[in-house]
């Protein structure tokens, strides 16, 4: 019997390791329906959506949802599928709706202003994410700082920098330099990396700003000797378009690590993808094994309860 519980509490364990490969940012909608998990790291690749006849089957549930409980998180969500959707004026005549509804929502400045900037009214999308901040200034672990600088920049119409980006400079020698602390490194990295998992999930490659800001977080990786995550972030630097002899140079630092690594860890997002989704198959099976075994043996388990 002995044998039977050690198997029991092997399965029970091996399903909780596997679905803790998927621990990552997710958001679950007003009708507890997720609409993505991220992948867990600190190298951002855009939240993993369903197509579009997925999101179109969001939109009836929210649809429904929000006729049935009239809860405005069935519009505001419903107005988020919009903008993924790519109907960003449809995602703002929905918005202004909810503001008269239920004035002063963060998710509808937030989202209203991500919905402008995305049909080009950066100035209006400027003063909704203004007003976001000034809602809920510890959103998105504080980073909105960055979406400010960014539309901003925008509006300017001048080259884009780091300096403008991000207020700081990593020089342009062989190596990043920089007088942060650790601390302060490693808060500025997970701040890009929130806004740049927002931004490329609607920002497709090639685009300047994206590229500089995964250009940074490269080189943020490199100051705290996560190689790993600087190639990484340098590989998706070069594919939004960044071409300057500084980031040869710096992938040649990481690239070695790089290649050993390659075989331990995903070497990109579809095998990181593949590599979840057969921890999970295993994970449902050794449920399956443990719900039989409890089913078989539970006179014998509940017995020693009496």
């Amino acid at each position: 019997m002995k044998k039977y519980l050690f198997s029991l509490l092997f399965g029970t364990l091996f399903s909780i390791s596997a679905f803790a490969c998927l621990n990552g940012e997710k958001m679950v909608l007003a009708n507890q329906e997720i609409l993505y998990v991220d992948l867990d790291g600190e190298v951002p690749y855009g939240h993993q959506i369903g197509g579009k006849e997925e999101l179109e089957e969001f939109l009836v549930k929210l649809k429904k949802g929000y006729d049935k409980t009239k809860d405005v998180d069935y519009l505001s969500d419903e107005g988020y599928i919009l903008i993924l959707l790519g109907r960003y004026q449809e995602a703002i005549d929905l918005y202004r709706r909810i503001e008269t509804l239920q004035p002063g929502r963060y998710s509808t400045a937030s989202n209203i202003g991500t919905a402008y900037e995305l049909i080009g009214n950066n100035k209006e999308a400027l003063k909704w994410i203004e007003t976001a901040v000034k809602i809920e200034p510890h959103s998105h672990l504080k980073s909105e700082w960055i979406h400010l600088n960014i539309l901003k920049a925008k509006i300017s119409g001048k080259s884009i920098s780091s300096t403008d980006l991000i207020g700081k400079d990593f020089g342009n020698g062989k190596a990043p330099k920089s007088t942060l602390s650790k601390d302060d490194l490693q808060l500025l990295k997970m701040q890009i990396f929130y806004q740049l998992n927002e931004r490329m999930t609607f920002v497709k490659p090639k685009d300047p700003i994206v590229a500089q800001l995964l250009f940074d977080l490269g080189n943020i990786a490199l100051l705290m000797n996560q190689k790993y995550d600087a190639e990484k972030s340098y590989l998706q630097a070069k594919k939004y378009g960044l071409e300057n002899p500084v980031l040869k140079e710096r992938m040649k630092l990481s690239s070695q690590t790089l290649v050993k690594n390659k075989k331990r860890i995903p070497g990109n997002l579809k095998a990181a993808e593949e590599f979840n989704w057969i921890s999970i198959m295993f994970s449902v099976l050794s449920l399956i094994i443990s719900g039989f075994i409890i089913f078989k043996f539970r006179k014998k388990i509940f017995s020693w309860f009496e």
